[in-house]
């Protein structure tokens, strides 16, 4: 990928890997067996040149990628493969006894195909142990390139079978490392899979990179960085290509972008008529409208689901609360009363909650509201807990923190029955997004 003159330096892609570890899970979650899948390639012709050879073992292994999908959601505990009675692949070879000695509920089985010139097909099956009965049944191809992808596949339509939500193990995590001292120090922004695999580096500097935001369908990741001259400057960048554009330039801040559902729009926070006011900028046209005016700081916006609404921080009740104010304009109207500070707000894809920061006992804490009864709950036991996004399927919010002197990330289920920890092997990691569903 493409980045400005000037930012690259040498980063290990493997200080930004995000190490995930379930710090706490559901109390009985439930037993599921994820046999190893089967290995099948095409009978090899002697005079087949040896490029075109099926690999000697598979590539990926998907049952492998499947379990630790589930078993990551807490929601599940799938059983060692060492612990596992027998290694069926189709639904002939398979004695349901077997499983139910240890209380599994749930059986995957299912082989991994070479059809040649790097293209495999995936086959599975899910069965209910208990009745017998197959639940699901499904097979889909991919490139040798894509098989860790296609695996997530196979988790979000299992996921999706037992617990009616849609999975998003195949969704992204945008976030922001760094690493050294003083002048040293450097910053870079990476995207990685759900499950912290394959991280890759969308831009490097010297100077902090600040909430990153994805576009609607993900190809798009829009942010503030401070590179220029110390000049805080909002950028959207392609995901793909790597190419970027200023979007936002002005003197003073030009900071906390956020995407309007359409895709065509960022609300941002800017400075240049003095104070920070919510603006909201056509991406097509560049031309800017201002939405707010009042003497108090008013910042991170994020749009509703819907797109008529922005919802905003802003102290011009004396601390910082959110506030609400009509895309077309008009009056603010204030969300939260609970407390003496709430910020950073993010709002769920079906527009019902919203995450935000909360202060509690002198302690920043993710929290959640309900939108409709405006009732409020903190979720984690942080000090310093800071930008709060929602998954996409609206079960789980990662944020960042800091566990002794390194920032961390970690996730939280809505409930908060469920949590988890995220690390990069050095450095600090902050910033979370995690992207959209792109299909």
């Amino acid at each position: 990928m493409s980045v400005a003159s000037g930012l690259v330096f040498v980063t290990s892609t493997a200080q930004a890997v995000l190490n995930i570890e379930i710090t706490q899970g559901v109390e009985g979650a439930v037993p599921v067996s994820i046999v190893p899948f089967g290995w099948e390639v095409p009978q090899q012709n002697a005079q087949m040149p040896a490029s075109l050879a099926p690999p000697k073992a598979p590539p990926v292994d998907i049952a492998a990628i499947v379990s630790a999908d589930l078993e990551r959601t807490g929601r599940f505990e799938p059983l060692p493969p060492k612990d596992m009675l027998a290694r069926p692949h189709v639904d002939s070879e398979i004695k349901f006894s077997n499983w139910r000695i240890f209380q599994s509920e749930n059986l995957v089985v299912g082989t991994l195909q070479y059809m040649g010139a790097n293209r495999y097909k995936i086959r599975f099956r899910l069965f209910d142990v208990f009745k017998g009965k197959q639940l699901e049944g499904f097979s889909l191809s991919a490139s040798g390139d894509n098989l860790r992808q296609a695996a997530h596949q196979v988790s979000d339509i299992i996921y999706e079978k037992l617990t009616g939500e849609r999975g998003a193990f195949t969704t992204s995590v945008a976030y922001v490392t760094a690493s050294g001292q003083g002048n040293a120090r450097r910053y870079s922004l990476w995207i990685a899979d759900a499950d912290g695999f394959g991280p890759q580096s969308m831009m490097r500097s010297g100077e902090p990179i600040l909430s990153p935001a994805w576009s609607p369908d993900g190809t798009q990741i829009a942010y503030a960085s401070l590179e220029d001259k110390g000049h805080q400057v909002v950028f959207v960048q392609n995901v793909a290509s790597g190419r970027r554009e200023k979007v936002s330039f002005f003197k003073g801040i030009n900071g906390a972008p956020s995407w309007s559902p359409d895709g065509k729009s960022l609300a941002v926070s800017l400075s240049k008529d003095g104070n920070p006011e919510i603006y909201v900028i056509n991406l097509a046209n560049k031309k800017r409208r201002r939405l707010t005016k009042h003497w108090a700081i008013d910042t991170e916006p994020t749009w509703t689901p819907d797109g008529k609404t922005i919802i905003f921080t802003s102290d011009r009740g004396g601390r910082p609360q959110l506030y609400q104010v009509a895309v077309t304009g008009g009056r603010s109207k204030r969300l939260t009363f609970e407390g003496q500070y709430n910020a950073k707000a993010t709002v769920s894809r079906d527009g019902k909650k919203i995450a935000m920061i909360h202060r509690t006992e002198g302690k920043y804490r993710v929290a959640i509201m309900d939108r409709e009864s405006g009732n409020l709950r903190v979720l984690t036991d942080g000090v310093l807990d800071e930008s709060p996004s929602f998954a996409p399927n609206g079960s789980m919010i990662i944020y960042a923190t800091s566990k002794g002197r390194r920032g961390i990330l970690k996730a939280v289920s809505v409930d908060g029955s469920i949590h988890q920890q995220l690390t990069v092997p050095e450095g600090d990691v902050r910033e979370p997004a995690w992207s959209p569903f792109t299909q």
